[in-house]
């Protein structure tokens, strides 16, 4: 019986993070925002598969013991992507939410704008390698 109600917990609380993650990623309209933001509104089907897709694998190398004893240059690859689409949403987040406007105009740094973005963007994907390359290759 109590193996019973830790599957059932388990998998309730799954559907609540699930939807959770569905209505932080529709109601924001991050994906829509994001399709805009990169001209590739002709790809929304590869983008919401690559969201689940994504989603799921991730899930599943979170619950099980599988490491990646892979090559380093595919390690970089995985850690790029796993950056660059973080870096993505998260970009998509702030520009739907106007942090950056906002940010720049309290604290004066419109002319120092794009340095911002970019320090954002590199800090992203050299965190994700780092996190790639030293905690899952090891």
């Amino acid at each position: 019986m109590s193996n019973f109600l830790q599957v059932i917990i388990g998998f309730s609380s799954g559907i609540a993070v699930g939807s959770g993650f569905v209505a932080f990623l529709t109601i924001l309209g991050i994906i829509p925002r994001l399709l805009q933001l990169s001209h590739a509104e002709a790809y929304v089907k590869v983008f919401i598969c690559s969201v689940i897709f994504g989603t799921l694998l991730g899930t599943y190398f979170s619950f099980t013991e599988n490491t990646f004893n892979d090559s380093t240059v595919l390690l970089i690859l995985f850690g790029l992507s796993h950056g660059v689409f973080n870096g993505m949403v998260a970009a998509a987040l702030a520009e739907v939410l106007n942090v950056f406007p906002i940010l720049t105009k309290r604290l004066h740094l419109k002319k120092y704008l794009l340095s911002l973005l970019m320090a954002i963007v590199f800090g992203k994907v050299l965190g994700s390698l780092f996190q790639w390359l030293y905690f899952v290759k090891t």
